[in-house]
């Protein structure tokens, strides 16, 4: 009964990266030599006694293919120029982030053309910029004023942006998105 436990419980990890040697379930195989030479389809285990000769292993590069793909090459060189490229990949991704702009339906001038020079140097960045005119108290019964001082932004930030997300109310303010163009 312990036993049973034992392996009911135990945790079953997925294998990581693609299978290796005796790993690879295909009876037959479309071979790559390490040189980059293809050696045509061989027998499972005349591969890996070929990639064995050279003190390499046999790796499944294409596994849906008929019959699956196996490239004779070192694992650890391979692992190593897998990580590398997925770096690099990384590196030159843009991760657009979302800068919120807090304005008040009397926000005066000074205040306004300020935050409008922030809100373009974001967008100018590749970030995306959210809005929120907040109401308070009385305010809310002005929301005309929200709505055009919107209107103003959105002239403002036509030369760097569009809209995304048009002004609407959430709750006690209101809010809008602009992108970069």
């Amino acid at each position: 009964m312990a036993d049973f436990k034992q392996n009911y419980f135990q945790r079953r990890t997925k294998a990581r990266g693609p299978r290796t040697n005796h790993r690879i379930t295909s009876q037959d195989v479309q071979v790559i030599a390490s040189d980059g030479d293809n050696l045509g389809i061989l027998n499972l285990n005349d591969a890996i006694d070929r990639a064995k000769e050279q003190g390499l292993d046999l790796i499944e590069i294409a596994p849906n293919a008929k019959p699956p793909v196996c490239k004779i090459m070192d694992m650890g060189k391979y692992k190593y120029d897998a990580q590398k490229k997925a770096n690099k990949a990384k590196k030159k991704q843009k991760k657009v982030e979302l800068k919120e702009i807090k304005l008040r339906p009397v926000t005066e001038v000074h205040d306004y053309s300020f935050k409008i020079k922030n809100a373009q140097k974001f967008i100018a960045k590749g970030d995306k910029v959210k809005f929120t005119i907040r109401f308070k108290g009385r305010e809310l019964q002005h929301s005309s004023l929200g709505r055009e001082l919107m209107d103003k932004i959105k002239i403002d930030m036509e030369t760097v942006g569009r809209v995304e997300l048009q002004p609407k109310f959430d709750g006690k303010q209101m809010i809008m998105v602009i992108q970069p163009l």
